[in-house]
């Protein structure tokens, strides 16, 4: 009996110990993050002195070189990029539209074409038919449609308090806008921004076209010129008049850009976590995903200061090209499941720099049980969301490598995500410092624990 009391005794004094021991560690690295950071600082270069990332472009193969050499001077134990290939599209000289009423008046509009859009061939002007969902129009008689311009007017559902769950739910207008269009016989589609505000800022964003349907121009308008649109027609017949000088060129080399600490006891089993390099081309690629790759690069920065020594191997990944084809992604898992490498779990940050807000598991039972375990050592840094969820395009297709991975999703604040989403509002200076600091710190205390704690 009284060794059983004490076998109690050591077990609580030992797990007792561990706990104090990752508090003190965990406030270490917020004090770094937020005394000593350099992740604005590395944001403003990514965002001012690369600019936009599109696959392809001369600024994304600027930003491989500015990556792999911001993580060499950080010492990090293993610094090398990864080849893929990606596609290459670019819009071309600046998008213009205007409104021209039954009387003859011109109204000029903000549009922005969308990405993987084939080109108007100069002015492009037809009648503009307009409907309310991508389901409304599939519903549509060929005759109301062909041979005139669609008009997707579906705006975010306000009342979601979940702004993700209002873009997924609206998403369809912009992925699969131009191909229900075409199979009708329209010229081109233009479709409301998804965004929140009501602006004249238009969001940009991928599509795609099937084979076998017509492939026809397709461009975003803003909030506010879709909303004027809408009100013009309900008095009579418009046109819409549209330039587009978008082209497709042969898929470009790229490279995903890789840092790592290598394991001290389980060099093979590997933690990585992320963002996506590339961003679209209408800002500066601030939030999406600039944001992102650099709350990774600095919660390694930080363990590296730090002289932590971690278990397993951390490897954090600027992934190329996930905004129009996720070859970064897909290349990636393929490469290191022909490398024999095990991959126990995986994190994304590709929601914004906003306040941190807690994290997600795409995994099992299991995993979430192990996710909400981990919640009491962020109390204090006021982090309460450890539910199921999503963990990031860019990891996704470990899920095939690696069937029965953990892959984790950082969770900031997601109000005014949509405000700068794919739009030329993000910019650097639509980042908060702090808030940045703050995810930076909240993923570098998670990777540690998953590094200590996760089986």
């Amino acid at each position: 009996m009284k060794r059983f009391l004490l076998i109690v005794i050591l077990f609580c004094f030992s797990f007792q110990f561990q706990s104090q021991t990752d508090s003190i560690f965990i406030r270490k690295i917020y004090d770094e993050a937020l005394l000593r950071g350099k992740a604005y600082e590395d944001l403003r270069q990514l965002c001012k002195d690369v600019g936009p990332r599109l696959s392809g472009s001369s600024e994304a193969q600027m930003a491989v070189e500015w990556s792999e050499r911001k993580m060499k001077s950080y010492n990090f134990d293993k610094v090398y990029l990864q080849e893929i290939k990606v596609p290459h599209w670019e819009r071309g000289t600046k998008e213009s539209a205007w409104l021209r009423t039954k009387k003859g008046d011109l109204i000029k509009l903000h549009i922005l074409a969308l990405g993987g859009s084939i080109g108007t061939d100069g002015l492009l002007t037809d009648e503009v038919v307009e409907f309310t969902s991508l389901e409304q129009l599939k519903e549509a008689k060929k005759s109301q449609v062909e041979g005139k311009i669609v008009f997707l007017n579906q705006p975010m559902d306000a009342a979601q308090i979940q702004t993700f769950k209002a873009y997924g739910l609206c998403y369809g207008i912009r992925g699969n806008g131009a191909v229900e269009a075409g199979k009708l016989g329209a010229k081109a589609v233009v479709i409301r921004s998804l965004g929140m505000p009501i602006d004249d800022h238009p969001h940009t964003g991928t599509m795609h076209y099937e084979e076998n349907i017509t492939r026809i121009p397709a461009g975003a308008l803003s909030t506010k010129d879709a909303d004027l649109l809408s009100e013009t027609l309900k008095k009579d017949k418009v046109e819409l008049v549209l330039e587009m000088d978008c082209r497709v060129f042969p898929d470009a080399v790229s490279y995903n850009v890789i840092g790592e600490m290598t394991g001290s006891k389980y060099p093979n089993e590997i933690i990585t976590f992320g963002g996506h390099l590339d961003s679209w081309d209408a800002g500066e690629g601030a939030h999406d995903d600039g944001a992102g790759v650099i709350h990774c690069l600095e919660a390694l920065r930080i363990m590296k200061e730090l002289k932590y020594k971690p278990e397993h191997t951390l490897r954090v990944v600027f992934f190329m090209n996930e905004e129009n084809g996720n070859m970064g992604g897909k290349t990636y898992a393929t490469w290191v499941k022909e490398k024999g490498e095990k991959h126990i779990a995986a994190l994304e940050s590709d929601r914004g720099g906003f306040a941190p807000r807690g994290f997600g598991v795409d995994g099992s039972d299991a995993h979430l049980k192990f996710l909400q375990s981990l919640a009491s050592n962020f109390t204090q840094y006021d982090l309460h969301v450890f539910e199921k969820g999503y963990g990031g395009v860019d990891i996704g297709p470990l899920k095939e490598s690696f069937p029965g991975i953990a892959l984790f999703g950082f969770v900031p604040d997601s109000q005014r995500y949509f405000d700068f989403h794919h739009a030329a509002s993000d910019v650097f200076e639509s980042v908060n410092k702090r808030e940045l600091e703050l995810g930076a710190a909240g993923i570098a205390g998670f990777i540690y624990l998953l590094d200590t704690k996760f089986k």
